[in-house]
């Protein structure tokens, strides 16, 4: 399982329509190029930022598939998010390769 994972700080007064479009538009534009098979976005709850800071967690089965999305859909999604909110946020990126799962402890 590949994890591509979005870090995104984004300005107070922005946050709640950001949210609102990223759940309406960018997350499902994203997940219909085929390349992810799901999206998990986290609030940052513990932080030292006067932003609120967002994590999404787009999964995907393997390199090749985040790859496509890369090279094939990526640029234009990016394009979007920053002609939308420019100045109002920071985001840096990076590709996680999960490997183990623990699901419980039996005591």
């Amino acid at each position: 399982m590949i994890i591509y994972s979005v870090e995104i700080a984004i300005e107070p007064a922005t946050e709640s329509e950001w949210v609102g479009w990223m759940r309406r538009v960018h997350i499902p534009d994203v997940l219909r190029s085929g390349c992810f098979s799901e999206c998990r976005m986290h609030k940052v709850i513990e932080t030292e930022s006067a932003e609120p800071i967002y994590v999404l967690q787009y999964r995907c089965a393997s390199l090749a598939d985040y790859q496509r999305y890369r090279d094939n859909f990526a640029p234009t999604r990016q394009k979007e998010h920053t002609e939308r909110y420019a100045g109002r946020f920071r985001a840096s990126r990076r590709l996680l390769d999960q490997v183990g799962e623990i699901l419980g402890v039996e005591h």
